[in-house]
C-alpha cells in the first residue's frame, strides 16, 4: 500500500495516527504532497485523487481510497487488530455517530474559519481544484459553530473516558486532530473546559498519536 500525506496538514494526519495505532507504520509507503507549493493540483496526483485533496490510500491491487473513513475502515477490515471502529454494533454506532459529529460539527467549523479568513487562502476558501473566494461572514458562523460543539464535546469528556466509548477509538483521532487543528484559528476551548483538556493530555501522550 501507498499513502499520501501532507506531515503540515490536520486531515491526512488522522490517516497517519491510525496507521501509527494498527502498528503498520513501517509497512505502508509513506509519500509527502506539499500542500504550501500545490503539489496536490499537479496532473500526476489529480490521476490519484480527482478532488484534489490528502490523504489518499493505494491499496495493494491499485484501488484509491481517498476519505479519511474509507480509508480506516479499509485497514481495520484488512487488520482488525487493535480494534479502533467499534467491538460492538453499539459501539461501533457510537463511534460513527461521534465521528460524524466531530467532522460536521468541529472540523468544518475550523475548516470554516480558516479558509474564509487566511490572506492565504484568498481565492481557495474551499479545498478541491476550483477556486472559491473567501465569504468572511462563514468565518465569522464558523467561531459560533465551534463554540457550541466545545460546550457538547466537554460534556461528553465528562461523562466519558474517550469519546465515543470508554477505550480509544477512531473517534478520539479525530477529535484529537480537532483540538490540535483549532490553535491554528485561536478558536480552542477555553481553559476552563477540563474534561477536554484532561482527554487531550492523556490522548496526546499515546505514542501512535505523536507521529
Amino acid at each position: 500500500m501507498k499513502f499520501y500525506d501532507c506531515a503540515t496538514a490536520p486531515s491526512p494526519r488522522r490517516a497517519r495516527i491510525f496507521i501509527a495505532e494498527k502498528g503498520l507504520g513501517n509497512d505502508i509507503e509513506s509519500i509527502e504532497i506539499d500542500l504550501r507549493k500545490g503539489e496536490q493540483l499537479s496532473d500526476a496526483f489529480r490521476a490519484i485523487n480527482p478532488r484534489a485533496a490528502v490523504p489518499a490510500l493505494i491499496t495493494d491491487n491499485g484501488e484509491a481510497i481517498c476519505e479519511n473513513v474509507a480509508i480506516a475502515q479499509y485497514i481495520e477490515a484488512h487488520h482488525p487488530a487493535p480494534n479502533l471502529m467499534g467491538e460492538t454494533p453499539l459501539e461501533t454506532a457510537l463511534v460513527s455517530e461521534w465521528n460524524w459529529r466531530l467532522e460536521f460539527e468541529g472540523l468544518s467549523a475550523i475548516a470554516e474559519i480558516l479558509r474564509n479568513s487566511s490572506p492565504h487562502l484568498k481565492g481557495r476558501a474551499m479545498t478541491g481544484p476550483r477556486n472559491v473566494e473567501q465569504l468572511p461572514e462563514l468565518a465569522q458562523r464558523g467561531r459560533i459553530r465551534i463554540g457550541y460543539f466545545w460546550e457538547d464535546l466537554n460534556t461528553r469528556l465528562s461523562q466519558s473516558a474517550f469519546v465515543a466509548s470508554e477505550r480509544f477509538t477512531f473517534a478520539d483521532i479525530t477529535a484529537l486532530v480537532l483540538v490540535d487543528f483549532s490553535k491554528w484559528v485561536k478558536a480552542s476551548p477555553p481553559e476552563n473546559m477540563s474534561a477536554i483538556w484532561d482527554w487531550h493530555a492523556k490522548v496526546s501522550a499515546r505514542p501512535g498519536c505523536q507521529v
